[in-house]
Formats: structure tokens, sequence, C-alpha cells
């Protein structure tokens, strides 16, 4: 199989990080934090060295400062829900992932105001434009690092700087870039940093977290046993227990740990050159092929290796339905999870083919796939349906 699909998790994954959750079930196997054995111990060790690691990836000064959650959406219903509060105001874009804009429309039946600063056909947004609507009762900016239909990425330091002179929170999403842009904290003036585990971080599902800047205080989402201060019926105040209720999925965060050291040898440069080389040689190609639109901004330095597109005359999971059982071709078509996103684009109807490139994937994989989307344009229906382009 051809796996184009890395934006919702990357695979295959390092021999590593398998090997590092094998050795965690059948040589450790114990609850971290839960007792004072030694596998129970080894095991707190392994969840501290991968958040050591998170911590020296992001520039985080204190590794503490990082929660270990289930997903990059756990972490912002966490973020999005412990911040903001009745009669507060938090601005966000029109590229986002379902994981923001749900929270944001859950808050905003509880009188939370939400404003959605509109993107241009590419998916950009102009810094301005959020600049100019903070309000008085502003609290909060919530923006992806980089679209995960188009692939654009945002100007996040702008935002940052934005956020920053305002003195309001900026939350980032990191989902499709963390461990493939380079991400500073400080440098972003990142207040909350939400990431998912299982994508360019190399690890397993179910295992992703937040970095909260010191100083922001969240609402606990939930409340439980954290292995100390036991003896109180309150959640404990100190990090990263005050969030960490019930026991970590420590095998799969043994496996993260793996990915982000494998991530650290190999060089976050040296994986990100080798897949936008895989990502222009696909836009390359795809500019051939008669009836084909891509989406998302033609300059490779804009984007993240995601690319979105359309094939005239047939609806999305046609296309994708044809290159799973035709071509063996593994990859993304329909909304993404991100309807705002497609109603930016006018996509909304038609929706999109995603094609998503890893480390793992080859030159010689991308020109299969644009031989077998040749293929498919060539052989569209002869009556073809007008549909809206933007």
């Amino acid at each position: 199989m051809v796996y184009f699909d890395s934006a919702a998790t990357s695979w295959p994954k390092p021999p590593e990080v398998w090997q590092a959750m094998e050795h965690f079930i059948k040589k450790v196997g114990a609850s971290p934090g839960r007792a004072g054995h030694r596998r129970t111990v080894e095991a707190n060790a392994i969840v501290d060295e991968a958040r050591q690691l998170l911590a020296k990836l992001f520039n985080i000064k204190d590794h503490e400062r990082i929660i270990f959650t289930l997903n990059a959406t756990d972490s912002l219903n966490l973020a999005i829900k412990g911040l903001l509060r009745p009669g507060d105001h938090v601005i966000t874009s029109s590229m986002e992932h379902n994981s923001v804009t749900r929270p944001l429309y859950t808050l905003a039946s509880y009188g939370v105001e939400v404003t959605k600063v509109a993107c241009d056909g590419q998916g950009n947004i102009c810094v301005r434009d959020i600049e100019d609507a903070i309000r008085p009762n502003t609290r909060a900016i919530v923006m992806t690092h980089a679209s995960n239909v188009t692939g654009t990425i945002m100007p996040v330091e702008e935002v940052g700087r934005i956020a920053a002179r305002h003195n309001i929170y900026f939350i980032m999403d990191a989902a499709q870039t963390a461990g493939l842009l380079d991400i500073d904290v400080e440098k972003l003036n990142i207040s909350i940093l939400t990431f998912p585990g299982h994508k360019s971080l190399f690890g397993p599902q179910g295992t992703g977290g937040l970095y909260i800047r010191e100083g922001v205080e969240l609402l606990t989402l939930r409340e439980g046993g954290t292995g100390s201060g036991s003896e109180t019926p309150t959640q404990p105040a100190m990090m990263p227990e005050r969030y960490e209720s019930g026991t970590l999925n420590a095998v799969g965060i043994a496996g993260l740990g793996a990915g982000v050291k494998f991530l650290l040898r190999v060089g976050m440069d040296k994986i990100r050159e080798h897949e936008m080389k895989l990502t222009k040689r696909f836009l390359d190609g795809a500019a051939n092929i008669k009836g084909l639109q891509i989406y998302g901004p033609p300059d490779i330095k804009q984007r993240v290796p995601v690319v979105s597109f359309r094939i005239e005359g047939y609806q999305a999971g046609e296309v994708g339905g044809r290159l799973d059982k035709e071509f063996d071709i593994a990859c993304r078509a329909g909304l993404h999870c991100a309807p705002d996103a497609h109603h930016t684009l006018g996509t909304f109807k038609e929706k999109l083919v995603r094609f998503s490139f890893s480390y793992y994937n080859t030159a010689e994989e991308v020109d299969y796939a644009l031989r077998a989307l040749r293929q498919i344009a060539a052989s569209r229906p002869t009556e073809i349906s007008t549909l809206p382009v933007k």
C-alpha cells in the first residue's frame, strides 16, 4: 500500500517506537507515580524522559509544564474550556479544525463571544484583521499553526506579538506542525501549545499533550487520582499532576518518547526537506493533469506536506474510493473535520481529496500516484457537472 494519510496519523512508525512500547509491556508494565517499587519507578522515569525530550524540542524551560493527554483534541478542549469564561471574547480563524470550532461553539452557548477572522481562498489570514478584531474583553487568540486542508502555514510569530502587545493569551494548535516546523514557545509567545503524539512526532495513537506557560491558570476538566496529595479532597495544585488525573497511557508515552528521540536523531530539517521535496514533486506533476485543481498556496515555503485537490467531474469520495480500490493508495477524502475551512475555500459541497506525505514516502510512490490520478482524470464522465471553484 502507498500511504498518503500522515496528516491524520503518520505511518509507518520508526522501529524504535514499537520496540519501546514492547519493552514497556514486557519488562515494565507498572503505573507511573503510583508506588515505590522499582517497576513503577522505571515507568515514571520513562514518562519523565518523554517530557524532557518534548521540552527540548519546543524550548520549554520547565518540562513539568507539559501535560500528557489523549491527543490534540483532548488538549484543545482543556486549553479552551479551561481558560475561557462567560463574557470573554476569543478570536480564531476560518481555517480551524473542529477540535477548535466545536469547543468554541459549545462555549458560545454559555456566553463566550467568538470572532472568526476570514481567510482567503488559499487559507491565508491577514494579521491586521486579527488585531482589528480585538475588543476590551478579548481573552485569547486560538489558531492553528498550519491548515490540515490546504497545508497553509499561518503567521503565528506575528500573532504571538499581537497577543503580547495586547496582553491576551495565544493558544496555538500544532496538530500539523509539531515535529515538522521549528516551534519555540518563547519566541512565538505561546501561552498554551497543543500537540498530538501520533503525527509528525512519530508516536502511537492515544498520545498528545499541551504546554501551559507559567502564570496561565486553567480550570480542571477532570479530577481524581494523581498518586500524590492523596490525603486532600481537592486536586493538587502542582504540575503536571493538576491536569493528569488517572493512570497515564505510559506504554503510549514510551512510544512517543522514542518517536521524539528518532526525530531529534535524524533531524527535523532533514525530515522536512524530504517531505517538502515530495510535496513539490507532486505539485509539479499535478499541474499537468487536466481537470485537477490544487488548493493552498503555490509557494512551497508557505505550506506543510499536505495537499488537497479535486478532479473536475468527480466528488472527492469517488476519487478517494478509486485510489484505494484500484491503486491501493490510502488518502483522505471529505471535509477533513474542518468544515469552516471548506466553506472558506468554496469546497464544502464537493469536498476535497487530501494527500499528506511523510519521511517514509518515496519519489516513486509520488510518481505512481500521479499516474493513477491521470488515469482517473482521463476517464471522468463525459457530461461534467459545473462545480463552483475558487
